[in-house]
């Protein structure tokens, strides 16, 4: 069996990652700001379970959870960066606290997590790392687009890590999912900007809309998802990318499909800036 570490684990995605990782026998080091809130999302603590408090922007404390993790398991083979939260507002509308906060947990967390627990991987020659990301990272749409750059940052390291670790033995995959059931998209989670400049209203507007009524009415089942999630780390082959969700289907394959279209219009102007 494995040793997990999830960060973000005490609610959403991340404890429905870490109870299908429990329910399949591995073990995990569960990680949340306050570990209180992992114990209360597991109520027992389960055996196998090790809550631990970190808060993933300040570099020492996911160090400190992987100590506590090697010195109970001896070990790690998947990572797990889930925690993070998501900000609505157009660009513009957007502040610097707001956008500063968000990559402090989305892109500087990941960051510091991978630093704290690289070093084990790469010694065991062995491990899966999974950075949960969003299709908002490879196709993002107003409103949410700071969110998605957050995101697409995690796309380009997930991607970088990919050829760094690969030699090593190790692997790595960013979840791509579309909406599922979690709070996600509550005050827990989603900051909302305040400021609303009225010509971003026709763009921006429908999305804030969308969004502020489908909490809870998600098309993704967390359970399914973690299931997938679960799954992968026991394939042979796993993707680098894996997304989840007919929704995320839907809106690669519409960028691809843009991305295409643009290039081949487009292909002329690029081949004529060479030698």
């Amino acid at each position: 069996m494995s040793v997990w570490f999830v960060t973000g684990a005490s609610r959403g995605l991340g404890a429905a990652i870490t109870r299908e990782a429990l329910e399949r026998g591995h073990r995990v080091i569960a990680t949340a700001r306050d570990a209180a809130a992992v114990r209360a999302a597991f109520p027992g603590e389960p055996d196998g379970l090790l809550a631990v408090s970190a808060d993933v922007t300040v570099p020492e404390q996911p160090a400190a959870a992987v100590e506590a993790g090697l010195a109970r398991f001896g070990r790690i083979d998947v990572v797990v960066n889930n925690a993070g939260h998501g900000l609505v507002g157009a660009v513009e509308e957007s502040s610097d606290e707001a956008v500063r906060d968000l990559f402090d947990v989305n892109v500087f967390g990941v960051l510091h997590t991978l630093r704290a627990t690289l070093p084990t991987l790469r010694a065991q020659r062995s491990g899966h790392v999974l950075n949960i990301g969003s299709v908002g990272g490879f196709a993002t749409a107003p409103a949410v687009g700071l969110y998605g750059a957050s995101k697409f940052a995690l796309e380009g390291i997930s991607e970088a890590l990919h050829g760094e670790l690969a030699p090593l033995g190790i692997r790595v995959t960013v979840v791509e999912p579309g909406g599922f059931r979690t709070d996600f998209l509550s005050g827990l989670s989603m900051r909302v900007e305040p400021a609303r400049i009225a010509d971003y209203a026709v763009a921006a507007g429908p999305v804030r809309e969308a969004l502020a009524g489908f909490d809870g009415r998600q098309p993704g089942d967390p359970a399914k998802a973690a299931k997938a999630v679960v799954d992968v780390t026991e394939a042979a082959e796993p993707p680098l990318r894996l997304q989840l969700g007919a929704d995320a289907v839907e809106r690669v394959e519409a960028k691809l499909e843009f991305v295409r279209r643009e290039l081949d219009a487009w292909r002329h102007v690029a081949l004529s800036t060479g030698f």
